[in-house]
């Protein structure tokens, strides 16, 4: 499944309390055995915001970033594998593409100090194929099965140009959720709706059961569509596109500041197509 059908539909978690599934094989060595699926490709203009607005940005991120990094300290946020400080192990190719997730930094939200990890293959893998399995998330990831499922899913976004980028969610140390930050301008998603140059997209899965039906989906995804605007200063907006079935997926979009665009028919699923917009980040 690409990651344009691999939909934050499965944030639907939040509000779903189903028990977490096993991995098939949570036992075996999870090291990398690279096989990769290409992405279809798509040209994009160039959209560049003014030199005053930029260094703006940067002055007001630079400020953001010494009090989080104050608040990550205070509250001792370390690695849960190795007691650093979480960081990128690798980096996927062209990650400039989306402007360096891997260098975002940890957040403060509501919920705690967040930050975006990159998925490495061999510590991670276990992990989220756990969470694929969970029939709650499996019903609209449809990635369940056996490690190999899911690292195939994973690896054409860790060996490609860049224009998707994996991340685990890792909550005050604790890893809890698997995110993908998308250039939904050069995605196939891009064919269904007036997408605009460096539109970004979200998918999310929350992973535990202990994590769901408490609000902390719509508390994330509100963090981490700012995040986006804040590090992405050419992106003005912040797309997603759950399937319409899943309700309380459109709901946590809903209440995490996006708004309602339109219904749109992709291969796997009628998705509703939800925005978060640079100039209405203030009022929803």
């Amino acid at each position: 499944m690409s990651p344009t059908d691999a939909s934050t539909d499965a944030v639907s978690a939040a509000s779903t309390d189903v028990g977490t599934g096993a991995c098939p094989d949570v036992g075996e060595d999870s090291a990398a055995q690279g096989i990769g699926r290409g992405t279809d490709n798509e040209d994009t203009l160039n959209l560049r915001l003014p030199d005053e607005l930029v260094v703006l940005f940067e002055e007001e991120r630079s400020g953001a970033d010494a009090m989080t990094a104050d608040a990550a300290a205070r509250h001792g946020q370390r690695s849960w594998s190795d007691g650093t400080t979480p960081r990128a192990s690798r980096t996927p190719a062209g990650d400039d593409l989306l402007d360096g997730v891997a260098d975002w930094g940890p957040i403060l939200t509501p919920a705690g100090v967040f930050q975006l990890v990159p998925v490495r293959v061999e510590r991670d893998l276990a992990l989220i194929c756990r969470w694929m399995n969970d029939p709650a998330v499996a019903a609209f990831w449809e990635l369940a099965g056996h490690q190999n499922v899911t690292e195939d899913h994973l690896r054409p976004q860790l060996v490609g140009d860049g224009r998707s980028f994996p991340c685990l969610g890792v909550l005050d140390g604790s890893p809890m959720s698997y995110w993908e930050i998308y250039r939904a301008d050069l995605d196939p998603l891009a064919r269904h709706y007036p997408v605009r140059p460096h539109d970004t997209g979200i998918h999310l899965l929350i992973g535990a059961v202990t994590d769901r039906g408490r609000g902390l989906g719509s508390t994330l995804l509100r963090a981490v569509a700012d995040l986006v605007l804040d590090r992405r200063p050419a992106c003005a907006r912040v797309i997603a596109e759950p399937d319409l079935r899943n309700i309380p997926s459109v709901t946590a979009f809903l209440s995490a500041g996006f708004r309602f665009s339109a219904e749109v028919d992709l291969p796997a699923k009628r998705a509703a197509l939800m925005i978060r917009e640079r100039s209405l980040r203030d009022l929803l």
